[in-house]
């Protein structure tokens, strides 16, 4: 093609094609050559008896992305509302389903991986996540959270989570998950595995938020090819980054809720996004997002200096696993 004609053209091009607004189901890429829905629905903690009712919801209002986990212990829910989906006519195929590993299931991945699939009913996974690099003693005083007579964490000290990584490796072989990934690793636990990895991770799904930006995690990630997946978008429980002046004054400027800010964000870093919510208006609304700018991003960015996390504990475990027993602020 002529030059000259090609920069007439590429002129020419409206900005909305060239660079358009990101949706809630852009696909972004994974490095197993399949790809993402930039914002998925989240499972974590919604209640017993209405999460059906929501993931319903959710899919007839067009979210194509899933996040489920054995250890929120509401999967066969989520199934009943998938397999409602299904029968009124969505084709699996265009639903992207995660579920994770539990700590207790860190020997056994490939029997806890066929509970979700039995839960969730269906025949495959598009990701299954390590949920934690940390295993725990499957035969402990409880199915998940195993504790010793003082309390701290039952763990599989005889295990490690490379092991478990091994045979997380064997998963997309039997067609029962198309991609595997993690959650919730460090730099450190990534190095650690990548040492011995034959499978690269297709996923690290991480807390992420303008208070807990994560950068190194992230960066080390796209480094590496492993896709980030933030949940907690809006500061944990209770959305607390909603009252943030800088959230709100670049949902001003952009006439939008801050919630939308908060979630168009990681898109703006490359990263897709779970958005976790039973009330349908909330469900609605967290469907918009926008394409922020880098003073956007910039202006985000400098919220964790002041009021950001600045120690991270691993929630689910405690401080007598040897990390910090409080996230601190700055």
């Amino acid at each position: 093609m002529n030059l000259d004609l090609a920069k007439f053209m590429l002129k020419q091009t409206p900005s909305s094609i060239l660079d358009p607004t990101p949706t809630m189901n852009t696909p972004l890429p994974l490095n197993t050559g399949a790809t993402i829905p930039a914002l998925g629905y989240g499972t974590w903690q919604s209640p017993p008896g209405e999460v059906k009712k929501a993931v319903l919801y959710a899919l007839n209002a067009g979210y194509r992305h899933i996040d489920a986990a054995y250890c929120y212990q509401n999967e066969p829910e989520v199934g009943e509302a998938l397999k409602e989906a299904f029968a009124g006519g969505l084709k699996r195929k265009d639903v992207f389903i995660t579920s994770k590993l539990w700590c207790t299931y860190h020997r056994r991945v490939e029997e806890n991986l066929d509970i979700s699939l039995k839960n969730l009913g269906v025949d495959y996974l598009d990701l299954y996540l390590m949920h934690w690099p940390v295993p725990m003693n499957q035969n402990g005083n409880h199915p998940l959270f195993p504790k010793h007579p003082d309390g701290s964490r039952d763990l599989d000290s005889d295990w490690s989570y490379i092991q478990t990584w091994k045979l997380m490796e064997k998963l997309p072989a039997t067609g029962k998950a198309k991609a595997i990934g993690v959650a919730n690793h460090s730099v450190p636990y990534l190095e650690g595995l990548l040492k011995e990895a034959e499978i690269t991770p297709a996923v690290n799904q991480i807390e992420n938020h303008p208070y807990l930006p994560q950068q190194e995690v992230v960066d080390f990630c796209t480094a590496k090819g492993i896709h980030v997946t933030a949940y907690s978008p809006f500061g944990s429980t209770g959305g607390p980054l909603f009252q943030e002046e800088g959230v709100q004054e670049v949902a001003k400027k952009h006439n939008v809720g801050p919630g939308t800010v908060l979630l168009s964000y990681h898109l703006a870093r490359g990263s897709s996004v779970l958005a976790k919510s039973i009330t349908p208006s909330r469900i609605d609304e967290n469907r918009t997002l926008i394409k922020l700018d880098p003073t956007d991003v910039d202006a985000l960015d400098q919220i964790h200096k002041t009021k950001g996390v600045t120690r991270y504990v691993f929630p689910p475990f405690g401080p007598k696993l040897g990390f910090p027993d409080t996230e601190a602020k700055a």
